[in-house]
């Protein structure tokens, strides 16, 4: 007999997890759980599921009777995948629910760069409109998107549904190849050459060993200055001592980030301290409308019936 725990069913808001009880699996679920609770609460469960909850070899060893764990996320980073495998763990991620929520933030993202949207509602807000002694007030630079190169770091469903978008706006979009990559795929820009092109970078690629801190001094310097960077993936993607030395000094024109290396961050987070006019932050909401959190937890419960029929789906297995 199967049961499942839902270690921190709170980073799902106020989604509705019927779904997850239709599957007449005996369900637990806790608002959150410390590194010290996972391996006490999952002591009798066979299913687990975890959105950003930690599952290392250590628990992973001490959890014989768990034969599943469901990350209700794309990004599995927080699962220890080789030791899973070793204990005959199979691990499901969910894929595709955001696509659309996922796009569009990376485009309100890049719209309030390009735009200054934010800076002109406060404008009004204070009077500078009403004192202008013009139409209209004209104290930010605006930038048109049309025409401009798009530059996409990890082409799977998140970077191609942005991608799509880039185009309906007029935008010239590049697929980067793989940085080190020993060829470059058909339809894809080496990683540098990419780099070098690009007016805007929006980042969908997983944080592993290869990519962490894909964006450091020196990738930075390889940058077209001026270039916008988005960062709706992985936070760890990015040196973010590096960012803000390089939005200090003109390298990077702008970086608009949905995620942070540590999440939540410290509230004396070097970029959340930084107070730049061109560093937009937004607290990892990128997956989060009310939509795309109803297609997680269906494919969740979807994950977890095809498992126990034997059918298992999305399942994730270690590289590298």
């Amino acid at each position: 007999m199967h049961s499942m725990v839902f270690l921190d069913a709170a980073s799902m808001g106020d989604t509705d997890l019927s779904a997850l009880s239709n599957t007449a699996i005996p369900l637990t679920c806790y608002d959150h759980t410390t590194e010290q609770q996972v391996v006490p609460r999952l002591a009798q469960a066979s299913i687990a599921i975890v959105n950003k909850v930690q599952l290392t070899a250590d628990m992973l060893l001490q959890l014989p009777q768990l034969k599943l764990i469901c990350v209700a996320a794309t990004g599995v980073n927080n699962v220890d995948l080789v030791a899973a495998q070793q204990q005959g763990v199979v691990v499901c991620n969910v894929r595709g629910y955001a696509d659309t929520a996922v796009a569009q933030h990376v485009f309100a993202l890049l719209l309030q760069l390009s735009n200054k949207v934010q800076q002109y509602h406060h404008a009004v807000r204070v009077g500078h409109w009403s004192q202008s002694r013009h139409f209209c007030l004209l104290d930010y630079p605006i930038t048109e998107l049309a025409g401009k190169t798009f530059v996409v770091i990890g082409y799977g469903a998140l970077g191609q549904a942005s991608s799509k978008l880039a185009l309906a706006f007029g935008m010239q979009v590049i697929i980067a190849e793989q940085q080190n990559a020993p060829y470059c795929r058909e339809g894809r820009v080496p990683f540098a050459a990419a780099l070098a092109q690009a007016d805007v970078i929006s980042l969908h690629c997983p944080l592993t060993p290869l990519t962490e801190r894909l964006f450091n001094q020196q990738t930075f310097a390889a940058i077209n200055p001026g270039a916008l960077l988005i960062n709706t993936a992985r936070g760890g993607l990015i040196d973010e001592l590096a960012l803000l030395d390089a939005l200090q000094h003109g390298t990077l024109g702008g970086a608009a980030l949905d995620v942070l290396t540590q999440e939540p961050p410290l509230a004396d987070n070097l970029l959340i301290q930084a107070n730049l006019p061109n560093l937009l932050l937004t607290p990892h909401v990128a997956w989060a409308s009310a939509e795309a959190r109803l297609r997680m937890v269906q494919q969740l419960a979807d994950n977890i019936t095809a498992y126990t029929e034997g059918n298992t789906q999305n399942q994730i297995w270690p590289t590298g």
